[in-house]
């Protein structure tokens, strides 16, 4: 049986949750992961479908070409296939949204949208939206993980964003945020991940990157502020740490989420693309 939504709560800043559907088997995941977290927060839901108009347009060259995903084999791109395609896909994201949400008596609209991805996406989100998306989209590389929409979304969004994969299953995960040891982000990702905690029925751990030596004032203040919101969190401190010694403390942890800000340096560090890509879980970015 379903539960009624929950009522909003009052201290949280107004927001919807936006998913992003493209028919993919991914994206059917990540509106299921986009209903749940509505519900947890009360939220309305907003779909996005995006008729992607770079590839309307290379339908009208001559030597423009698909590959088939079972054949293998190249053939002409046709606008009116495409076309016809497309529109099935926005039928079929309209009917997933809308018993997904009907299931939970969630409030929800779908946004038919013509033009380029992350355009229309960054038209419509605000600073208090939680846009959710599957980690492979339609720029996606063969053998990646990110697809480049996932990416420029994650670096441009106004509000969080949940880069949705189905978790792997494990005795007792636990929901991981990662944070620099200066960084004025730090609040709002410790207040997600401990959303994320409370709703999954996980705990939640907290690990900080740390560039010199003044580890006590960091875990002091990071356990004044866990005090003062009564956020229970273990705190591990990972002095230097590289963006494989990031993947080793995830997996020590047991993460079964990880929370992080865009600010965070472990992006500027080499190898953090390709950590982003082998994490086989479900990834918030906040601003």
């Amino acid at each position: 049986m379903t539960s009624e939504p929950k009522i909003p709560d009052p201290t949280r800043p107004a927001g919807r949750v936006l998913v992003l559907l493209d028919g993919s088997r991914l994206s059917l995941d990540a509106l299921e992961a986009a209903a749940d977290l509505a519900h947890s927060r009360g939220a309305e839901v907003l779909g996005i479908f995006v008729e992607e108009v770079n590839l309307l347009r290379s339908a009208g060259y001559g030597f423009a070409r698909e590959v088939g995903a079972s054949s293998g084999q190249a053939r002409p791109l046709d606008s009116a296939h495409i076309e016809a395609r497309m529109h099935a896909l926005a039928e079929q994201a309209r009917r997933s949204l809308a018993q997904a949400m009907s299931r939970r008596g969630i409030p929800q609209t779908l946004k038919l949208c013509r033009g380029q991805v992350v355009q229309e996406v960054l038209g419509l989100a605000s600073p208090e939206d939680l846009l959710v998306l599957g980690r492979v989209g339609w720029s996606a590389a063969p053998g990646s993980r990110i697809g480049s929409t996932a990416r420029s979304l994650v670096r441009q969004a106004p509000g969080d964003v949940l880069l949705w994969t189905r978790p792997r299953q494990r005795p007792q995960g636990r929901v991981v945020v990662l944070l620099n040891h200066d960084q004025g982000a730090n609040h709002r990702a410790v207040r997600v991940g401990a959303d994320l905690a409370l709703q999954y029925h996980q705990p939640l751990s907290v690990l900080v990157r740390t560039t010199n030596g003044d580890h006590q004032r960091v875990t002091e203040d990071l356990l004044s502020y866990l005090q003062q919101q009564g956020i229970a969190a273990r705190i591990r401190l990972l002095p230097m740490a590289s963006a494989s010694a990031v993947t080793r403390a995830l997996q020590e942890e047991g993460a079964s989420q990880l929370v992080i800000s865009r600010t965070c340096s472990l992006f500027s560090e080499p190898g953090a693309d390709n950590l982003l890509m082998e994490l086989s879980l479900p990834l918030t970015v906040t601003p």
